[in-house]
């Protein structure tokens, strides 16, 4: 089956429109964040974040499978001295609008240059934000799965009694563990904290996210032939990661020149594929 990757140049909440309902499996995407990347994209101010992101996430809203997850790379910047406060603001307009927020996942930038200012040190994190539009959505949980690790050589290696039962959780979580079940196992379920540096192979763009990042969700929430949309795609990092990944891929761009990096990067890489086919087939007569 092939894999499609269509590529629009425009205002996301007018292309958005033109999209069927009910026909993408995930969206991952990074916007711009308030006042920032002012020379690419203009920077939203904090206080007008909210009514400029709204009309879009509704199109998002409508365009999303039941099924689907909307993964929403977001983060809140310091305005004279403190937090500002649009992100949670934003979130709870979404939740009103028919979102459901799911989880919070948390990017470590394990790469961070170090830094500090007269209140506060560098910022070594990002938010990614899981809404969906109902509490029945795919998760492919063992296609993230890491090694056990030095963990089953320290944790595993004395149990106690209370490791051999199921234990409930002291806060009243409702969730309950039982350590011994790891015993035998080589893989574990990673958790929502992401350590991935921030090198991308593109440096073109002035707000690139590593591969990986979009890879782990892509592989996370859909399978493969499944479609992925960014509608703030930038150099097309997302779409790289679907198409490797045999996922069918939309992104939108509102700037000409980053449409037209992300067209040349994917004919280049499906040149590149073509070629490797061949060179397999050629061998293997």
């Amino acid at each position: 089956m092939e894999i499609n990757t269509d590529i629009f140049c425009g205002d996301a909440s007018d292309i958005l429109q033109d999209i069927e309902e009910n026909c993408v499996d995930l969206i991952v995407t990074s916007p711009p964040y308030a006042d920032q990347r002012k020379d690419t994209y203009g920077g939203i101010p904090a206080d007008k974040y909210i009514e400029w992101f709204l009309p879009i996430s509704k199109e998002l809203l409508r365009v999303l499978k039941p099924t689907g997850t909307f993964v929403l790379n977001i983060k809140e910047r310091v305005i004279n001295g403190e937090r500002s406060t649009y992100v949670m603001e934003l979130i709870m307009e979404m939740r009103k609008q028919g979102w459901l927020w799911t989880e919070e996942f948390i990017w470590h930038k394990k790469n961070c240059y170090p830094g500090k200012w007269p209140n506060r040190f560098r910022d070594a994190w990002e938010r990614l934000l899981q809404f969906n539009k109902t509490k029945q959505f795919n998760m492919y949980q063992e296609a993230v799965m890491v090694p056990m690790g030095n963990w089953a050589k320290t944790r595993l290696k004395n149990l106690s009694e209370t490791d051999k039962i199921r234990d409930n959780s002291r806060v009243g979580s409702g969730f309950g563990k039982n350590i011994s079940n790891w015993l035998t196992r080589d893989m574990a379920y990673p958790t929502n904290v992401l350590h991935l540096s921030t090198e991308c192979s593109n440096r073109s763009h002035s707000a690139t996210f590593p591969m990986e990042l979009p890879s782990w969700f892509i592989k996370l929430f859909t399978k493969e032939f499944d479609t992925v949309l960014d509608p703030f795609m930038g150099s097309g990092t997302t779409l790289f990661a679907a198409e490797k990944l045999r996922r069918n891929s939309i992104g939108i761009d509102i700037l000409d020149e980053y449409c037209q990096m992300a067209k040349e990067e994917i004919k280049e890489k499906e040149l590149c594929h073509f070629e490797k086919e061949e060179e397999y087939a050629f061998a293997n007569k």
